[in-house]
């Protein structure tokens, strides 16, 4: 696993600052949504194949004491970095925590679970996951909860002041990207049909948290998922190199991605916002100036593994 400390664009937190209209000096709350790019845990608590209970995840995680926490990464997430950027002071617990439910007025619940997806039946492969669908259901669970302990009015305007994190959609064009297998998946769509899907459920997901209260979101995009050494292994890409046909689906979905946040930021009003982050172009970024960034190994993989003579991908 090559190891390093991120650093990025400080231009990109402040963007999402003045966005999401938090002073970084005020304390708030935040719900985290998505797959094993913001997973706090909540696949530890799974019958799963998708993990990160061992070493060497987590072993930059301060607070764990470098411990594995069911973080997908040495360190922190991205909403764990953005989230403490604005002034968070405690990481939400994942939700399937026995004692997640102590932390929701405080600092939040993340409900992000690693190999998940927009689609209900993205990472099937997997075995245990959270969709988006059922994260949502959870939070709802949360709301109620929330409304019987303090009332209906005081929870609406706490979670009006939290920020909400999706990070979802890379794990549903690696499962479209992934070689199809006999007697467990069907026919492939078209990739038209594939990011209309991912569209019309991800604005279904997003409609329905502002329906429970949520007013200020930030929706990342996919990031280059072609030049991971997953993908480029199964295109037999060489290093150094991305699948430029793996690109072009994802800046495909992205461009429709970022139309319609712009789109629900015009129709649901002046108190909600709809930040759209660009993790694409500044992962990029990354990967063509990756020894200033702290990175010693560009091409290594970190996060694949082999099962039954195929290559898998756990992250």
């Amino acid at each position: 696993m090559a190891m390093f400390k991120p650093k990025f664009p400080s231009l990109f937190l402040v963007l999402l600052v003045l966005s999401i209209k938090v002073s970084p000096s005020k304390s708030y709350i935040s719900f985290v949504f998505g797959d094993s790019l913001v997973d706090a845990g909540n696949n530890d608590y799974l019958f799963t194949i998708s993990k990160a209970n061992i070493p060497p995840y987590g072993i930059d995680f301060l607070p764990s004491g470098g411990k594995p926490t069911g973080r997908f990464t040495n360190g922190r997430t991205i909403s764990d970095i953005i989230g403490q950027t604005l002034g968070q002071q405690a990481f939400p617990p994942p939700y399937l925590a026995p004692d997640s439910s102590h932390s929701m007025m405080h600092s939040g619940i993340n409900f992000a679970s690693g190999s998940s997806g927009i689609l209900d039946d993205t990472g099937s492969i997997y075995i245990g996951r959270l969709p988006l669908r059922r994260q949502i259901d959870y939070f709802q669970e949360t709301r109620n909860t929330m409304a019987g302990q303090t009332g209906e009015n005081a929870t609406s305007e706490l979670l009006k002041k939290a920020i909400y994190f999706i990070v979802a959609g890379s794990n549903d064009i690696l499962n479209y990207l992934q070689p199809s297998i006999p007697f467990f998946q069907g026919v492939k769509v078209a990739p038209s049909v594939l990011k209309e899907s991912m569209l019309s459920n991800l604005t279904s997901h997003l409609k329905r948290l502002h329906e429970l209260g949520a007013r200020k979101f930030i929706v990342v995009d996919v990031g280059p998922l072609g030049c991971i050494p997953y993908v480029r292994a199964l295109q037999i890409i060489p290093n150094g190199k991305c699948s430029s046909a793996a690109n072009k689906l994802i800046r495909a979905y992205n461009a429709k991605l970022r139309q319609r946040i712009y789109q629900l930021n015009q129709e649901m009003g002046p108190e909600s916002v709809f930040v759209y982050a660009n993790s694409f172009d500044i992962v990029m970024q990354v990967l063509s100036n990756y020894s200033q960034y702290g990175i010693r190994e560009q091409d290594e993989n970190s996060c694949a593994e082999e099962i039954e003579g195929g290559v898998v991908e756990l992250c």
